[in-house]
């Protein structure tokens, strides 16, 4: 009776193993897209919109072309680098985790599940940082007399947010494959 329950627990080990090494590669592969899909998504947003400027009193406004871009504020520079950083190190770790069929070298799988917890750090920083800025350009700040300027970039701010949801549930992928490290 005691080989009987330790073959099945030896089977029901490998099965739920199998499949929480499935998971974790499926969440490891959404991880990669959505952190790419983020850093592409801002590294590429940009709008340019004609805004009045007043010079004088008496004088009409001149109309001048103003351009926004990610590149223009360092935070939203450190997300994309933030997001390109955990996407590659997502496409390397799952390539690592290929070579390391069945999971046999239990050193590696601990390296990749402490990078994992240290790219949910990196994520959360770079995710804040953008959110900070975004919130500010949304609602500006009367204390220092900043201006809105979403209510001017609005498709330029639509973007910055979608990238920061998408880097969002890339975090979280990252934080359930922590989890699936502890349990498992």
């Amino acid at each position: 009776m005691n080989g009987d329950s330790e073959a099945n627990k030896a089977a029901g080990g490998y099965r739920e193993g199998r499949r929480t090494r499935t998971c974790g590669l499926v969440l490891r592969l959404l991880a990669m897209a959505l952190t790419l899909a983020a850093a592409v998504v801002l590294g590429v947003d940009k709008q340019t919109k004609t805004v009045p400027v007043q010079v004088g009193s008496g004088l009409p406004p001149l109309h001048v072309p103003v351009t926004a871009k990610w590149h223009y504020l360092s935070a939203f520079v450190y997300f994309v680098v933030a997001n390109a950083v955990a996407s590659g190190y997502a496409a390397l770790s799952l390539l690592l985790l290929f070579a390391n069929k069945a999971g046999k070298s239990r050193a590696l799988a601990s390296a990749v599940a402490i990078a994992d917890i240290i790219m949910v750090a990196l994520l959360f920083s770079g995710s804040g940082a953008a959110t900070a800025i975004g919130v500010i350009g949304h609602d500006g700040n009367s204390h220092v007399q900043w201006g809105k300027v979403c209510n001017v970039f609005d498709k330029f701010c639509d973007r910055v947010a979608i990238s920061i949801v998408l880097s969002l549930v890339g975090s979280l992928a990252f934080v359930i494959m922590g989890g699936l490290a502890v349990l498992g």
